[in-house]
């Protein structure tokens, strides 16, 4: 993964919240009251915006919402083998 530093720092407050400047959360089209997903990733956190897994195959790329479902295009297009083990579960 190639990152780039560009200098902004914010404080955590002291009920562990930090503020994502303006300017980044334009550039990453996330608005207020978009789910954002945290995780850990070596010894960095990792913050982004909330893209629903298709139900089929898993992925997150490109996803489309089908019936309140979300469903990637190579799944639509019935180019990805569905898992051999289990029911889908929605």
């Amino acid at each position: 993964m190639l990152s780039k530093t560009i200098g902004i720092v914010r404080k955590i407050d002291n009920l562990g919240r930090v503020v994502i400047p303006k300017e980044l959360r334009k550039a990453k089209n996330i608005n207020s009251g978009d789910p954002m997903e945290i995780f850990i990733e070596g010894d960095k956190i990792i913050l982004r915006k909330y893209e629903p897994a298709c139900i089929f195959c898993g992925s997150a790329d490109d996803n489309f919402e089908y019936e309140g479902k979300s469903v990637c295009k190579e799944c639509i297009k019935g180019t990805v083998q569905p898992p051999k083990y289990g029911k889908y579960v929605c």
